[in-house]
């Protein structure tokens, strides 16, 4: 990862064309996370900025997000200050990591006012301040700094805004050859040693980008000038390079191809698009991460709490079905009961039911009459025996939650933040969550159709995937049409996908399986066997857990997940 002062310098290029446009909406999707649409140049896109301490970044963004019901303050204050402003200008502090929007608005009164929105991309310490810029004194902040956080810098509403301390480093896009030649010095001839001492000597340079301008220079100096000719020029080269072996990825504005070698580089036409790709994923597993730790921990306590509810079940079950025991002892205790008297606590007889006649010693309750103890067995026999339906029963049960926690839990890992709400929703109606909110809000999950993904194949055919047990159930039971093909892995838990119609061949049927392979629990496997069949033979048993079915007539294909093929996949319109 290299977010460097080089990225930051393309993304506020590629920002220009909406200077002069407006701020038609704002949301915040949550605590760090900023999404701006704007208006501008004829065209319409929106922004997005975060503070995440993981994975700080902005760029514009395709990528739907899912606001609370009520927005957070600091969104309230941005509307207030900026929702419908103009943009007069977006601009990269020299070639550090900050970034400054200014806005101007006018109010219900009609009086003029102009605010700042400060984006400090600073690792962990990232933030987004709302700021006066004619008073200097912050208005609010995506992340208060107190004092009790940091005694140096104070970001709280009132005080006055300090930026982060300067580098002190000089800016690589105002020096010639020769002022690189000089910095670079004896390290020149050292190309690990040249990239450190660009590094420390010019701001916005991170080692990546170091590394990736001087490899194979024979004059660092001079690659490095031309690097920065072109930066300046706004000539940026987007671009992720994986590293073989490892799988890591890393991004830049300047090629990576010689950074490593054998590198895989994926190119991109602009610098939103390659940060997209490199952060959408990660980001978003990291905030799904943490809005569901409390549904995994749930669920995983659910299926243990199931597991061993099975061990002891099996332990009964074993006792049960040696009850023919105790019908014996009681057999027994009736033909020998002259043997024998009150007071006794064993006896030894002769078992013929047993081919050798061997005896066997019958533990026996002194309390008891002969006939008493005899009794005692046949209704113990008679407990056992009514025990083993009900037993076999609850083991059922236990098995079916084990199974229903884990397929929730493998959905978990897929989810997308809609989805969340969607497992947390069915949870609740379950009755293993309590509701968090009103009752209004709880009719109105309930009734809303879900969010279902939806792709084209490359023929052209639509293909549905369920990502979760409402989706599975709506693109199954209401969305699907009996001549449409269901497919889902087999006996692993996964996505109902269908595939709509039957005028298909066989490279939609292979998409749509890799599709059912890919949302499974099986993602990382090979030769995963994906059943198919038509919806008509698909049916859900009445009182069936959510997402649960049974399916006849059905055929199998043996698929290896590949996440390629489901990104080449065009989402459906």
């Amino acid at each position: 990862m290299a977010f460097d002062g080089l990225v930051v310098r393309a993304v506020v290029q590629e920002l220009q064309p909406f200077v002069g446009g407006r701020i038609h909406k704002i949301h915040q999707p949550n605590d760090s996370d900023l999404v701006f649409t704007l208006r501008g140049s004829g065209t319409t896109r929106r922004l997005l900025v975060s503070a995440n301490p993981t994975y700080p970044r902005f760029h514009l963004t395709e990528r739907a997000y899912v606001n609370p019901l009520e927005a957070p303050m600091f969104c309230m204050l941005l509307r207030k200050y900026c929702e419908n402003g103009v943009v007069e200008s977006i601009e990269q502090l020299g070639m550090e990591r900050i970034v400054h929007i200014q806005v101007r608005q006018r109010d219900e009164l009609g009086d003029v006012g102009v605010k700042r929105i400060v984006f400090e991309l600073m690792g962990r310490h990232s933030n987004i301040v709302l700021m006066d810029p004619e008073s200097g004194v912050v208005l609010e902040a995506a992340h208060r700094v107190t004092p009790a956080i940091s005694a140096h810098r104070i970001v709280v509403p009132g005080a006055v805004y300090t930026p982060p301390p300067e580098q002190e480093k000089r800016n690589p896009l105002e020096v010639s050859k020769r002022d690189i030649a000089d910095a670079l010095g004896a390290d020149a001839g050292d190309p690990g040693a040249a990239a450190q001492r660009l590094v420390e000597t010019y701001s916005g340079i991170s080692p990546l980008a170091a590394r990736a301008i001087l490899a194979g220079a024979s004059d660092p100096a001079a690659a490095f000038a031309d690097a920065m000719a072109r930066i300046r020029s706004h000539e940026y080269e987007p671009n992720i390079a994986t590293e073989p072996g490892r799988g890591k990825s890393y991004f830049s504005v300047v090629p990576l191809r010689f950074a490593f070698d054998g590198a895989v580089v994926e190119t991109f036409d602009n610098v939103s698009a390659c940060l997209e790709r490199y952060y959408g994923d990660k980001a978003e597993r990291d905030l799904v991460k943490q809005r569901t730790s409390d549904l995994a921990k749930l669920l995983a306590n659910e299926r243990s709490k199931n597991e061993k509810k099975l061990e002891k079940l099996a332990d009964t079950l074993e006792e049960a079905r040696d009850a023919d025991r105790y019908r014996v002892f009681g057999e027994l205790l009736n033909a020998y009961m002259h043997t024998f008297a009150k007071g006794a606590d064993a006896v030894e007889v002769a078992n013929y039911y047993d081919e050798a006649q061997a005896s066997v010693t019958i533990p026996l309750d002194p309390l008891l009459t002969p006939s008493e103890n005899a009794q005692r067995y046949f209704k113990k026999y008679q407990k056992m025996k009514n025990s083993l339906a009900v037993v076999e029963e609850q083991m059922a049960q236990a098995r079916e939650e084990i199974a229903y926690m884990e397929l929730l839990l493998q959905q978990l890992e897929g989810a997308s933040l809609q989805d969340i709400e969607e497992i947390r929703a069915e949870l609740v109606e379950g009755g293993y969550l309590r509701h968090r909110g009103g009752k209004d809000a709880r009719r109105a999950r309930k009734n809303d159709k879900p969010a279902v993904h939806a792709y084209e194949s490359s023929e052209g055919v639509p293909i549905y995937v369920g990502r979760n047990n409402a989706q599975n159930d709506y693109i199954t039971n209401r969305l699907a049409r009996p001549s449409d093909t269901w497919l889902h892995t087999k006996d692993i838990p996964g996505s109902h996908v269908v595939i709509r119609g039957d005028a298909f061949g066989d490279v939609t049927l292979a998409e749509a399986a890799n599709l059912a392979a890919y949302y499974s629990k099986a993602k990382q496997s090979s030769l995963v066997p994906v059943d198919y069949t038509l919806v008509r033979h698909v049916k859900k048993p009445s009182g069936a857990k959510p997402g649960f079915v049974i399916y006849d007539k059905q055929k199998t294909l043996f698929v290896t997940p590949d996440e390629a093929r489901v990104r080449a996949l065009r989402p459906l319109k």
